[in-house]
């Protein structure tokens, strides 16, 4: 039988909590505070063309990041 997978790995309790607050940190920073900076940013326009402008980038970032933890997740360093 040809079994390419290497076996789990499983990690501690401590690193996956850990792991978990970083990432929800990160994801609160980026995708919050993120956004609030490119509104305060842009000057003389309207509320809905500001949503218009961060909804879209809002949901192209978190879409990113749900990327780069699958990534990570498939290199096994989370």
């Amino acid at each position: 039988m040809n079994d390419d997978h290497e076996p789990a790995h499983p990690i501690g309790w401590m690193r996956a909590i850990l792991t978990a607050l970083i990432i929800l940190i990160v994801g609160i920073l980026v995708l919050v505070y993120g956004s609030n900076a490119v509104l305060t940013k842009i000057h003389g326009k309207t509320r809905s063309s500001l949503v218009g402008i961060v909804t879209p980038l809002f949901f192209v970032v978190l879409f990113a990041m749900a990327w780069a933890l699958r990534r990570l997740q498939r290199r096994k360093i989370i």
